[in-house]
């Protein structure tokens, strides 16, 4: 008996209109997925444009309220704050202040929005020192773990009480999520959730970040407490560390170089996943496609799909409101 030869199968066929690739997607992305970092700083009158990083500025109070309005209402599922005091000093006093610069804004926001997108802060010292670094500095120029948490949990408290929904401590010091915590469930914050920055590689690609938050290192660098780009089991030690002392949610920093990393967590973990496509990211593919060479919309929806792709649930972009508008 002949039986009769099955037709070869064509892949293609899937792919022959842009509703069908749309329908059979096996990735998506979503204004919800999306959390858009913003920079509010101290003493200033009109928003000020960060130079490497073309349309991004550090905000007035008032003009943070419009951006983070207008976030909201193309459905930008969150927003983390970085803020630039006046002063600065050798302990960051301005983080813990209850009139510092985010928790003032903090406030701001909560009134404005409410529920209607989840209010984030940066916890971390480095905007708010003179040195630059992550925590408190010894004589000999390295950072006191210990002394640095107990400044991680005054900053989460004021946070906390100022209106963020969620603390994202990024400094990298050992045991700073059981720390802050400890401290929010202390102070009655026990809904406060802690996104922890588990996986924050000492990249080069933080470059514009720091213009913009003003928090470059005055001395030395970041390799002491933030991981090594060749390392990957090291970032599942330090997500496994983060979740046992309490972390709602992990991040990984960078995302476009580590979306390998993205992938491991993503295996690894049941709570949600978060990467940041940093501040390089987003300079890089803006000065390209000033000069012509690649096609900005595309080159940005691909490359937010491919940090969704590799497991995050979560991306923290810089695009997130334009890109929310166009979905």
């Amino acid at each position: 008996m002949n039986l009769p030869e099955f037709p070869v199968s064509r892949p293609r066929r899937l792919r022959r209109s842009r509703a069908l690739r749309r329908l059979v997607a096996e990735t998506s992305l979503a204004p919800s997925d999306l959390v858009l970092p913003l920079f509010v700083k101290e003493g200033i009158a009109e928003p000020q444009p960060v130079g490497s990083m073309p349309g991004v500025v550090q905000h007035t109070r008032d003009s943070l309220r419009k951006a983070a309005f207008d976030a909201a209402q193309a459905g930008v599922g969150g927003l983390i704050l970085f803020g630039i005091p006046a002063v600065k000093d050798a302990r960051g006093s301005a983080a813990d202040d209850p009139d510092g610069i985010v928790q003032l804004a903090l406030a701001d926001l909560a009134s404005d929005l409410g529920d209607a997108t989840v209010l984030m802060a940066d916890l971390c010292l480095c905007e708010y020192t003179d040195h630059g670094h992550c925590g408190i500095v010894r004589d000999d120029g390295t950072i006191e773990n210990d002394a640095t948490l107990e400044r991680y949990a005054s900053v989460a408290v004021a946070q906390a009480n100022g209106g963020a929904h969620v603390v994202g401590p990024s400094g990298m010091m050992d045991g700073q999520v059981g720390a802050i915590r400890t401290a929010l469930d202390a102070a009655g914050h026990q809904d406060t959730s802690i996104l922890a920055y588990s996986t924050k590689y000492a990249s080069a690609f933080y470059g514009p970040f720091r213009d913009a938050a003003e928090g470059a290192p005055r001395f030395g660098d970041r390799a002491s407490h933030q991981q090594d780009p060749a390392n990957l089991d090291e970032a599942v030690r330090e997500v496994r560390l983060d979740l046992a002392e309490g972390a709602d949610m992990v991040m990984v920093k960078p995302a476009m170089t580590y979306l390998d990393v993205v992938r491991r967590v993503a295996d690894e973990v049941e709570v949600p996943v978060a990467a940041y496509q940093v501040s390089g990211e987003y300079a890089m593919v803006e000065a390209a496609a000033a000069n012509g060479w690649l096609d900005r919309d595309r080159v940005i929806l691909e490359a937010l799909t491919s940090i969704r792709r590799a497991g995050a649930d979560i991306v923290l972009t810089y695009w997130a409101t334009e890109v929310a508008r166009r979905l």
